[in-house]
């Protein structure tokens, strides 16, 4: 049998803050589930690593927090804040459950209509309909995920500020490594930069997830391709070169920085790859200035808007059929995180972009077999509204053998 040693870590202040929140969405109270790891959000609020047996934990608006929790596992709840109420058998956890949510009331789980919101879908659908036999209502919490869970410490942001001058220093050093190779005649592949970029983060302190696509001309038009020991390009003179690269340091609050840059690997950047390029930059310019123009007015803005307005400038050039994935991601602690996408083609995001929260704006064009493009940076939604953290965003390719900064 496992023996889980670790105990619930959920605060009095983190709970008077659920509560506030609960408050102003008019529901409830927020039901965490999770069994097995299924719900890492649950998990990382609560401090509990993945449990053999389902346990809920019930915030309410108002009133003393609940947990339901197995008989075989009681010590990792040693010091929890409020009831705990044990079961055995599934009899005894349904009765415990109808008992807590006598009254109908509105519920928040990690649920999502229709799975719109995937990185909040984590409840399986047996158990929200356990809970709807009780007679609640059940409602996606992904507002309270956004607030609870992918918000960035300031711990967090500084450590993420740290990372994002690194990868972009190493993206900048890895494309004067590759200038140099061709002024000089000498062979470099894909492979060896990527595996440079690994050997830099891990001298500069980006030990956690580092990692980078290096790809040339067509490898480029495929947005996850990653160069290997076995199947990688050499570049050449001529060859357009994207670089994406990633990673956070260590420590519990670490958030990752995650950026893409463009190269030729010639004197002059051909006219067909600039003008690709600048719909790409504008289409990233778009989604930033749409969340700042409704920063600047008071007014709410979600992740699937954001994604229109970027996705609509690369339309209207003509390329729109060869954008084929998100504008962006939510940052967290994790790379792809939980809160807000920029997001109305894969799913539809309508989380609103809030304080607090993180995400990256990379918009590109992908036509197979000739030439791909992504332009990368990472914003982050401070007081002030929204920063891009990431420095000296690219406004055009760089023109590797002419451009002083890669001599």
């Amino acid at each position: 049998m496992a023996v889980v040693e670790a105990t619930v870590q959920l605060s009095r202040e983190t709970v008077d803050r659920v509560r506030e929140e609960l408050r102003a969405l008019k529901v409830d109270g927020w039901l965490l589930f999770n069994f097995l790891g299924s719900n890492p959000i649950a998990g990382e609020l609560l401090g509990l690593p993945a449990m053999t047996r389902r346990y809920f934990v019930w915030i309410p608006a108002e009133g003393e927090p609940v947990a339901l929790t197995h008989r075989i596992e009681q010590q990792p709840w040693t010091g929890w804040i409020g009831e705990n109420w044990p079961y055995s058998s599934w009899r005894e956890l349904e009765s415990r459950l109808a008992q807590l949510l006598a009254g109908n009331p509105r519920v928040a789980m990690e649920y999502a209509p229709g799975d719109a919101v995937p990185y909040v879908d984590r409840v399986p659908g047996g158990v929200i309909e356990m809970v709807r036999a009780t007679g609640a209502e059940v409602v996606t919490s992904a507002d309270l995920v956004s607030a609870f869970y992918a918000r960035w410490t300031p711990e967090g942001l500084a450590s993420h500020h740290r990372a994002a001058t690194v990868v972009y220093e190493t993206a900048h050093t890895a494309f004067r490594m590759i200038a140099d190779a061709i002024r000089h005649d000498k062979r470099i592949t894909e492979w060896e930069v990527r595996r440079w970029i690994a050997d830099e983060f891990a001298r500069r302190g980006i030990v956690v997830g580092a990692d980078s696509i290096v790809g040339v001309n067509g490898n480029a038009a495929n947005p996850h391709y990653a160069p290997s020991a076995d199947k990688h390009s050499e570049i050449k003179r001529g060859d357009l070169v994207l670089i994406d690269l990633y990673g956070k340091e260590g420590g519990a609050e670490a958030i990752y920085a995650d950026q893409t840059w463009m190269g030729y690997a010639g004197e002059q950047v051909p006219e067909r790859i600039a003008e690709i390029f600048a719909a790409v930059r504008d289409a990233r310019l778009a989604a930033i200035d749409l969340v700042r123009r409704r920063w600047d007015a008071g007014a709410p803005v979600a992740g699937y808007e954001a994604d229109d307005a970027s996705r609509n400038v690369i339309v209207e050039r003509g390329w729109g059929d060869a954008f084929i994935h998100r504008t962006g991601h939510s940052i967290d602690r994790q790379l792809h995180g939980s809160g807000p996408n920029i997001d109305n083609l894969e799913s539809r995001d309508t989380r609103r972009l809030i304080t607090g929260i993180g995400f990256s704006v990379e918009p590109g064009i992908y036509l197979p077999g000739d030439v791909g493009f992504r332009s990368e940076v990472d914003v982050y939604m401070g007081p002030d509204g929204p920063e891009v953290t990431t420095p000296e965003p690219q406004t055009e390719v760089y023109a590797l053998l002419s451009d002083p900064r890669f001599a």
